[in-house]
């Protein structure tokens, strides 16, 4: 079995390697490739929430989004994923060795090592958003609810269902909250809230916040239908987060080839594909067509 060795692009002799396999991967542009996609996506994703641009928030009153605006977001996340993908597959197919012999592809090659970039780029995503939800998940004052059990987006709706002109200092209302938040959460169900969890709800309302019964019951009716709202529109930030990453992850991949792909060509001295012809005004040494594979 014969292996290849590495040469430089300008060198048309082709002779045995001896010690990588014809598909061996270059770790070292495929680390470049990564680290280079990653702080880019970090750039933008920042730049965009700077913006406002978000489908979600960590802000348990956060009411104001729309479609729109969701619809945006989705859009800006595919669009840094293509772009950062794509520079970090075109670093990684720049700065690779090539090989050449005669049963080589050099385009497919340069293909799987952006390819490569892109999966260790996603990695090293996946586990910085871990850490960032690891430490956004200890206890803390002023970022946790007042109970764990208490769900944070109906926060604000539990604050105006207990809401009392007067009460005792220091009454400790965690128990009540959770066990109402759990109530609410029903709300979204097919058969909503049942009869006797509202009438619970009523006497809770009216014992702890000192309203006459048909008060609590409009307030309980009201927060009941905004807690519905409330989780509709979570669950659907939700989706549109979800099928947002897993286009932007998709579409990532093959910006990534197509980078590493313009980045073996520009690096071999050939111009890139017609789909990209306008990209060969980067290339130093051009040439009027393609470079056939040996």
């Amino acid at each position: 079995m014969t292996m290849e060795t590495p040469v430089a692009a300008n060198e048309s002799t082709i002779r045995p390697a001896e010690r990588l396999e014809p598909w061996g991967l270059q770790w070292t542009p495929i680390v470049a490739g990564a680290l280079v996609a990653s702080a880019l996506s970090l750039i933008m994703l920042s730049f965009a929430t700077a913006l406002g641009l978000g489908v979600a928030s960590t802000a348990p009153t956060w009411r104001d989004a729309s479609f729109a605006l969701w619809l945006l977001s989705g859009i800006y996340l595919i669009l840094q994923s293509l772009i950062s993908f794509g520079c970090g597959g075109y670093f990684a197919g720049r700065v690779r060795i090539p090989y050449v012999s005669a049963t080589d592809d050099t385009e497919t090659r340069d293909g799987f090592h952006g390819v490569a970039s892109w999966a260790l780029a996603v990695l090293i995503g996946a586990v910085l958003v871990a850490l960032v939800a690891w430490a956004s998940s200890r206890p803390a004052s002023t970022t946790q609810p007042p109970s764990a059990s208490e769900p944070s987006v109906l926060s604000f709706e539990l604050d105006h269902l207990f809401r009392a002109p007067r009460r005792p200092p220091n009454v400790d209302l965690t128990a009540e909250r959770a066990e109402a938040a759990r109530i609410l959460m029903t709300s979204s169900s097919h058969s909503g809230v049942a009869t006797d969890d509202r009438a619970y709800l009523v006497q809770q309302v009216a014992a702890l916040t000192g309203l006459p019964a048909p008060d609590a019951e409009r307030r309980v009716d009201t927060t009941i239908a905004n807690a519905k709202s409330a989780i509709s529109r979570a669950r659907a930030a939700s989706i549109i987060l979800a099928f947002s990453a897993a286009a932007a992850l998709l579409f990532g991949a093959v910006a990534a080839w197509a980078g590493a792909a313009a980045g073996g060509r520009h690096r071999d001295g050939a111009p890139i594909s017609d789909w990209m012809v306008h990209s060969n005004r980067w290339s130093r040494r051009r040439m009027p067509a393609p470079r056939p594979m040996p």
